[in-house]
Order: structure tokens, then C-alpha cells, then sequence
């Protein structure tokens, strides 16, 4: 088994593509509508894990966007060139929360994505 994609609730669909392909380059696999209101929206880095990009419903999930993980750190990429793609995120205006650092498993900085989820750098 693999795990290949996790669900990220976001408020609406096309600001949340919009973000994640011009801020993080990510690449807009799929975009298939479902129903009216609901589509299979799939991004991803380019290897790895996916995320689908799922608009939150009702009430329940509308109070859990952006705090997924009740405000700890939720993803985390990994880069060969973490000078690179700190700068590039920042450029971007990419809110970084926690300056780069160095820790015993690596260079680290924690970044929010649009709706506050944390994500590791």
C-alpha cells in the first residue's frame, strides 16, 4: 500500500488552485466537476503524495478549515535546495510563521498556506 493523496479542505475551489499552482508551483492534475457545487480538484508538487483539494460542505467542515490539525504543523515538503525555495516562496509572498533554522534532521521553516494550515518547509 501507498499513500498517494490527502484531502485539504479549502473554501472554494478556484482560489485554492489559484494559490497553490502560482505560490507553491504546484501542478493542477485533475479539475472534474462532480455535481453544481462539488469537484475532484487534484494538485500535486510533482512526486510524491497529491492533495485534493476538497470545498468544505457544512458547517462542521467550514470550522475546520485552515486548522486541520487544531494548529500544528500539517505538511511538509522537501526540498534538495532549501535556499532556493525559501527565497522563491518568500517572493511570492508565501507567510512564513517560523524563520528558517537549523535542526538535528535538517533546515527548517514553517510557512501558512492561504487558510492557516502549517506546513514545513
Amino acid at each position: 500500500m501507498q499513500l498517494v493523496q490527502l484531502a485539504l479542505l479549502v473554501r472554494d475551489y478556484d482560489e485554492a488552485i489559484a494559490w497553490f499552482t502560482a505560490k507553491l508551483r504546484f501542478t493542477l492534475i485533475e479539475d472534474t466537476p462532480l455535481t453544481p457545487d462539488k469537484r475532484w480538484v487534484l494538485v500535486s508538487p510533482g512526486t510524491g503524495c497529491r492533495l485534493l483539494l476538497a470545498k468544505a460542505a457544512n458547517d462542521q467542515q467550514r470550522a475546520a478549515i485552515g486548522n486541520q490539525t487544531g494548529g500544528r504543523v500539517f505538511l511538509f515538503l522537501h526540498t534538495p535546495d532549501f535556499r532556493a525555495d525559501y527565497a522563491r516562496l518568500t517572493a511570492a509572498g508565501v507567510h512564513f510563521v517560523r524563520p528558517p533554522s537549523r535542526e538535528p534532521y535538517g533546515q527548517v521553516a514553517v510557512f501558512q498556506d492561504l487558510y492557516g494550515n502549517l506546513w514545513d518547509l
